[in-house]
C-alpha cells in the first residue's frame, strides 16, 4: 500500500508538467469566448468571476494545480480506439479532463452552489475547454502526454507536449490581440456545429489529432518548416472551437440565472475594508485582513498571467509574496529592488502571506 501510494503521488506530479496551450492559447480561448457570450449571460459570469476578466482567470487552474487537481487537465487513452471503443474508455473513465468538465458543468447549474464554489466552477471551466481541445492532452500515459518525446525546433530542444503548448503559437509571433483577430474566424455555420457538440466530440477530435501527431513524431526530429506549414492551422482551428465552444457552454448553462447584489452602506462598507498599516515582519499574523505594509523587493517571477514579486527576502524566504495581475502586471519591470507599499487583502498560499493586485493604484514605489 505504501509503495503504492508513493508511485501515486509521483504520477500526480509528474503531471503538473502538462500545462496546456501555455499563456497566450488559453487567454485566447478565453478572449474568443467572450465576443460570443450573449450579453446577459456575460454580465452573470462577470458576477460569478467577482468581476475578473475571463482571460485574466484563463491560466488560474494550471497556478492552483494541486495533487488532486493536476489530473483533470488530461486523458490517458492507448492509441488505436475505434470511435465506440473511445467513448466508452472516456465514459468509464474517472479523475480527468472530461470527469472534471461534468462536475464543473453541474456545480454551474446548482442553485444552491454558493458564490465561491461558482467561481472555482468557472475559472475551471474556462481553463479545462481549452485542455481538451489541446490534442496533447488526449494521449498516452507511457511518454506522459508526449512530454517524454525529446525533438528541436528552431534550433532548441524541446518535446512534443510543449512544442503544441506555446512553440507553435510563439512562432507566429503575434500579439495577444492580433491572435484573437487571426483564429476567430469561425462561419455562422461552424459555430452552430461546434456549439452542437459535447465533451466527447472535443475530445474524440483531439485524440484523432494525436494519432497523427504521434504517427509523424520521432524522437529528435527536427521540426521543419514543412511540419510547421501543416499543423498550425490545425492549432488555430483547436483554440478557435475551444472558444467558441466555450461561450456555447456558457449560454447554456448559465441561461436564467439570477444573480444577487447586495448594496453595503457607505459607513458599513468603510468599517470592512478600512485598511490597517502593519509592519512586513509581522504580516503573517494578519491573514484574511485589509492592510498596508511596506518593504524591498528582493526578487520577481513572471509566471504569465502573473508576475510574482518578493518582499522582505529573495524566494524562497519571502516574508511576503505580491501577486501582479491584470493592469497591475505593467509595473513588472519598474519595481525591481526598490521599497514598496501595497494596499491589499492578506491570503495565504501554500503556507505563505501572500497579496494579489490589480489595480496599479494599490501599490507605490
Amino acid at each position: 500500500m505504501k509503495k503504492r501510494t508513493i508511485l501515486n503521488w509521483c504520477m500526480a506530479l509528474a503531471a503538473f508538467g502538462l500545462i496546456s496551450w501555455g499563456f497566450k492559447g488559453h487567454r485566447a480561448v478565453a478572449t474568443i469566448a467572450q465576443k460570443h457570450l450573449n450579453a446577459n449571460i456575460a454580465y452573470v459570469a462577470s458576477a460569478y468571476l467577482k468581476g475578473e476578466q475571463m482571460e485574466d482567470v484563463s491560466t488560474w487552474a494550471d497556478e492552483n494545480r494541486d495533487l488532486k487537481t493536476a489530473p483533470w487537465h488530461y486523458i490517458n487513452l492507448p492509441l488505436g480506439l475505434t470511435r465506440d471503443a473511445f467513448v466508452k474508455a472516456v465514459q468509464e473513465s474517472d479523475n480527468n479532463v472530461y470527469t472534471a468538465i461534468l462536475k464543473t458543468e453541474a456545480t454551474l447549474k446548482d442553485a444552491n452552489a454558493s458564490a465561491e464554489a461558482k467561481n472555482e466552477a468557472m475559472k475551471y471551466l474556462i481553463h479545462l475547454v481549452g485542455d481538451a481541445h489541446q490534442p496533447m492532452h488526449v494521449s498516452r500515459k507511457e511518454d506522459k502526454g508526449g512530454n517524454t518525446i525529446q525533438l528541436r525546433f528552431d534550433n532548441k530542444g524541446t518535446n512534443l507536449h510543449s512544442l503544441w503548448d506555446s512553440k507553435l503559437i510563439d512562432k507566429e509571433g503575434l500579439s495577444q490581440e492580433d491572435i484573437v483577430k487571426t483564429y476567430d474566424v469561425a462561419t455562422p455555420v461552424e459555430i452552430r456545429k461546434w456549439q452542437s457538440d459535447g465533451p466527447i466530440e472535443w475530445l474524440w477530435e483531439s485524440y484523432q489529432i494525436t494519432t497523427d501527431l504521434y504517427a509523424n513524431a520521432k524522437p529528435g526530429q527536427n521540426i521543419d518548416d514543412v511540419y510547421y506549414q501543416k499543423y498550425i492551422p490545425v492549432v488555430r482551428k483547436r483554440i478557435d472551437q475551444a472558444g467558441i465552444r466555450l461561450a456555447g457552454e456558457l449560454n447554456r448553462l448559465l441561461a436564467g440565472q439570477k444573480v444577487k447584489t447586495t448594496v453595503v452602506p457607505a459607513t458599513a462598507a468603510s468599517s470592512v475594508t478600512s485598511p490597517v498599516t502593519v509592519k512586513l515582519e509581522e504580516i503573517k499574523t494578519y491573514t484574511g485582513k485589509m492592510i498596508i505594509v511596506s518593504g524591498k523587493v528582493f526578487s520577481s517571477r513572471d509566471i504569465g498571467s502573473m508576475t510574482l514579486v518578493n518582499l522582505g527576502a529573495a524566494y524562497p524566504n519571502q516574508l511576503l509574496t505580491i501577486a501582479l495581475k491584470g493592469k497591475a502586471k505593467e509595473l513588472s519591470s519598474q519595481i525591481e529592488g526598490k521599497t514598496v507599499t501595497v494596499e491589499g487583502e492578506v491570503i495565504e498560499y501554500k503556507g505563505k502571506p501572500e497579496i494579489i493586485i490589480t489595480d496599479p493604484g494599490k501599490i507605490k514605489f
